[in-house]
C-alpha cells in the first residue's frame, strides 16, 4: 500500500538527487574535461562533437528543473534520450556491469528507471511548477 503522507517527500528526494546527479556530470564536463574536450571525445565515439554543447547546456536546464520542481514528470522524460545516447555511444560496449574504464550500461540504465520512476509517481513534495495535466 502507498504511504500517500510520506510518498510526495520521496518524490521530492528523488527529484532532488537526480538533479544533482546530472548537474554533478554537467560540472565534469564543463570544468574538468571542458566543453571543447567533452566534445572532442565525443568525436572520438563517431558523434558528433558539436552534439557535447547540447548535452551539457541540456543536463544544466534538466538538472535546475528537477531540483526546482519545474514540470519534472516531463522533464524526467525529455532526460532520458541523454542517458539512452551514452548507452547507445559509451556503454553498451563496456558491457553491464560500471566497473571498466568507460562503465557498463548499469548505471546508467539505472538512472533511466529512476526517471521513468519519477516521471510515473508524480512531481513530489515542493515542485515549483507542477507538471500540467496531460488529457
Amino acid at each position: 500500500m502507498l504511504d500517500t503522507r510520506t510518498a510526495p517527500f520521496a518524490l521530492l528526494i528523488l527529484r532532488v538527487v537526480l538533479g544533482l546527479l546530472f548537474l554533478a556530470h554537467a560540472w565534469l564536463k564543463i570544468f574538468v574535461f571542458t566543453p571543447a574536450g567533452t566534445a572532442g571525445f565525443f568525436a572520438s565515439v563517431g558523434v558528433p562533437g558539436w552534439l557535447a554543447y547540447i548535452v551539457i547546456i541540456w543536463e544544466v536546464l534538466g538538472a535546475v528543473a528537477l531540483i526546482l520542481g519545474v514540470w519534472p514528470r516531463l522533464v524526467a522524460i525529455a532526460m532520458i534520450p541523454v542517458l539512452l545516447g551514452a548507452i547507445a555511444t559509451v556503454h553498451w560496449a563496456a558491457g553491464f556491469f560500471f566497473d571498466s574504464q568507460y562503465g557498463g550500461w548499469e548505471y546508467p540504465a539505472f538512472w533511466i528507471i529512476a526517471l521513468i520512476v519519477l516521471a510515473l509517481g508524480g512531481d513530489g513534495a515542493k515542485a515549483l511548477k507542477p507538471t500540467p495535466k496531460l488529457g
